[in-house]
């Protein structure tokens, strides 16, 4: 629409709408970029992108700061560099992404939420307004506040018609990696290893604990037990 801006260095799937005073593909927010480097930005089909949403390009040469198919960008929302945002996501108004951050299909990022650098946020997260998430935050969860899970994403999982037999593990495999004493790190791998869990969702669950530098998400009980490590 009049007024966008979409340099040269932004790739557009099809059915892409950009409404004014967007800026797509604009130079990363980075003291040492070199500007002569070839980078860019991918938006995949589908996506909508409203009034003043900015989402820059690359740092490194050769290599994209990218979005899935669908995804909705509401008004004044960024995706710093080099973020890899998958299919499906809504970013409410002003829900801001730092550089090097994932984020899974069909999260919701509430109104004002921030994501710090180098964070994974999951498949099917619901990140609530003014949330300030400086973790990784597992598949299928809530998180409000600072980095405080608090619960599992019950009405994304519902939305997307998962069987309750597998919300009934995701859920035990919750309680059991945030409650039980110990590494989280380790009680997940034990868990995975162990066989109880056979539904799909509840192994990605288990299994996004493996991967990752950060540390992750607290779940808001976990205060109140010293002895849960959720380094």
């Amino acid at each position: 629409m009049a007024y966008a801006v979409v340099t040269k260095h932004c790739v557009l799937g099809d059915r892409v709408v950009v409404h004014p005073f967007a800026v797509l593909g604009g130079d990363p927010q980075y003291l040492k970029f070199d500007r002569a480097l070839a980078t860019g930005v991918r938006i995949g089909a589908g996506t909508v992108i409203r009034e003043h949403v900015t989402i820059n390009r690359s740092i490194s040469a050769g290599k994209f700061t990218t979005v899935g198919e669908n995804c909705f960008f509401m008004a004044a929302s960024h995706a710093a560099h080099d973020c890899e945002i998958g299919s499906n996501v809504v970013f409410a108004n002003a829900a801001l992404l730092a550089g090097h951050v994932s984020v899974g299909d069909h999260t919701f990022l509430g109104g004002g939420a921030a994501v710090h650098q180098f964070c994974r946020i999951g498949e099917s997260v619901m990140v609530a307004g003014h949330a300030s998430i400086t973790r990784d935050v597992p598949h299928f969860m809530m998180v409000a506040e600072r980095d405080e899970v608090i619960g599992f994403n019950v009405v994304g999982l519902r939305r997307r018609a998962v069987p309750r037999t597998a919300m009934a593990e995701l859920k035990a495999a919750f309680q059991e990696v945030y409650f039980t004493p110990g590494n989280i790190r380790g009680v997940a791998a034990a868990a995975l290893a162990g066989g109880k869990f056979s539904s799909t969702e509840a192994r990605r669950f288990l299994a996004f604990f493996a991967e990752g530098k950060r540390s992750f998400a607290r779940a808001r009980r976990a205060a109140e037990s010293p002895a849960d490590d959720v380094s």
